[in-house]
């Protein structure tokens, strides 16, 4: 039995934290203790009290670093990995010009191989634990995904994405062939270690009503799956949507209609919704996930991420990179940069509430928080660790900070992958066991 005991400042969610005053919101043990058992929580709290349970353990002392629950990425594109930074264009003209050129290459399945043993290890030097992807329209890509993440044992969703139009040759399966090549997938995959198998529609535009019927077939056989999809990103990406769905009331009608829009659908994006498509997304249980640096690195609009919390009907709201369109695999740059889209609209997001955000809000959001998100017995031992003096500029801010608070926010706005102390997935230090830290 493999027995781990970690030590240092632990912090843990138990709901969203409504102001940086909100003690009830979360768990602080100064010098606390996280007792891992065979990759789950086995005791967690004053380190003192742990260590008497705790006979037999090894312990890794990380004082005077944070311990956390590690960084879910709700949304991000694993093929993307070599077009991020790409230069001047919105979305359709991007996805043109950039990601679908480079999307062709996952035919290569020792490519799809390479790139997804890159992109896992690049997830996990950044503290990122989960992980909702999107692979190429090519069944090797989603092999060649799950068997990197079977290998970490991670807990992933992940889908080869269903694209049967609008893109290019050798870009593009049938309706029939989506349908078969995800079915097989699942059959593969699903379930397997701690994979979750997402059907995956790219979005609108790219499917035909043929193929969104398939996709809605795969739903109603699969129902506990996760869906991902985009859903209006850009004004043009709406505007060609209702040309392409004339029949629908609008964007998000299109997915309701075959069947796509329900509990552990992820809608990347929804900036642009009116209070029609808000209320049908709240009334499905599905989620809306904010991707700020792409939505700011593509020019796509700012999502109201205190207004969506705050209506009538809320929605679900997760956070992610959407790396390529995002400009950073890290979620404290995301935060970063989601902290700015809420001041644009001239409110704030807590430093408390940010990190909550990635970690237990995104984790309900996937509907994985019985698994992930939070650091309590019977959880799944995914742990960041986080050192707030990990530069000489954050050092040197450090030395006038004196609250939580003010920690996570300096970390959040001054912290990258140089934050990460470790990372452990399965209660292994896997950023630390990284060969060449990053390199092939």
């Amino acid at each position: 039995m493999s027995v781990l005991l970690l030590r240092g400042r632990v912090l843990s969610f138990r709901t969203r934290p409504e102001s940086v005053d909100d003690r009830a919101a979360y768990v602080f043990e100064e010098d606390g203790g996280v007792l891992i058992r065979d990759g789950r929580i086995a005791a967690v709290g004053d380190f003192a009290a742990v260590v008497a349970e705790a006979a037999g353990a090894r312990v890794v002392d990380h004082r005077p670093h944070l311990i956390l629950p590690g960084f879910i990425d709700a949304h991000v594109h694993m093929p993307q990995m070599q077009v991020i930074a790409s230069y001047g264009a919105e979305l359709l003209d991007w996805l043109n010009t950039y990601t679908f050129p480079e999307e062709t290459r996952f035919r290569d399945s020792q490519h799809g191989r390479r790139i997804a043993r890159l992109f896992l290890d690049e997830m996990i030097r950044h503290g990122t634990t989960t992980v909702a992807a999107f692979c190429s329209v090519h069944r090797e890509s989603a092999d060649a995904f799950f068997a990197e993440a079977l290998a970490r044992n991670m807990r992933v969703v992940a889908g080869k994405v269903m694209m049967d139009r609008n893109a290019p040759e050798g870009l593009r399966d049938t309706p029939q062939s989506g349908y078969d090549d995800s079915k097989a997938l699942i059959g593969e995959w699903h379930g397997k270690g701690r994979l979750h198998y997402a059907i995956t529609p790219r979005f609108a535009i790219t499917s035909s009503p043929e193929q969104m019927e398939a996709a809605g077939a795969l739903a109603a056989e699969f129902p506990a799956l996760h869906i991902q999809t985009h859903l209006s990103e850009n004004h043009a990406e709406i505007a060609l949507t209702r040309e392409l769905y004339p029949e629908t009331r609008d964007y998000t009608d299109v997915y309701a209609r075959y069947g796509l829009l329900r509990e552990r659908t992820l809608l990347g994006h929804c900036i642009h919704l009116d209070a029609r498509e808000a209320d049908a997304i709240h009334d499905a249980g599905a989620t809306a996930v904010f991707c700020p640096t792409s939505n700011l690195f593509l020019g796509s609009g700012l999502f109201d991420w205190q207004g969506y919390s705050r209506r009538a009907k809320p929605l679900r709201i997760a956070a992610a990179t959407d790396v390529g369109g995002g400009t950073s695999y890290s979620m404290l740059r995301t935060m970063d940069e989601a902290y700015k889209v809420i001041a644009l609209q001239g409110e704030k997001m807590n430093p408390l509430a940010a990190f909550w955000q990635i970690t237990l809000g995104n984790a309900e959001a996937l509907s994985l928080g019985t698994h992930v998100g939070t650091l309590e017995p019977g959880m799944d031992a995914d742990i960041v660790v986080l050192d707030a003096r990990a530069t000489p500029a954050m050092r040197l801010r450090m030395e006038r900070v004196e609250t939580l608070a003010q920690e996570l926010f300096l970390l959040q706005t001054l912290g990258d992958d140089r934050a990460i102390a470790e990372t452990y997935v399965g209660g292994q230090p896997a950023r630390s066991m990284l060969a060449g830290a990053g390199k092939e």
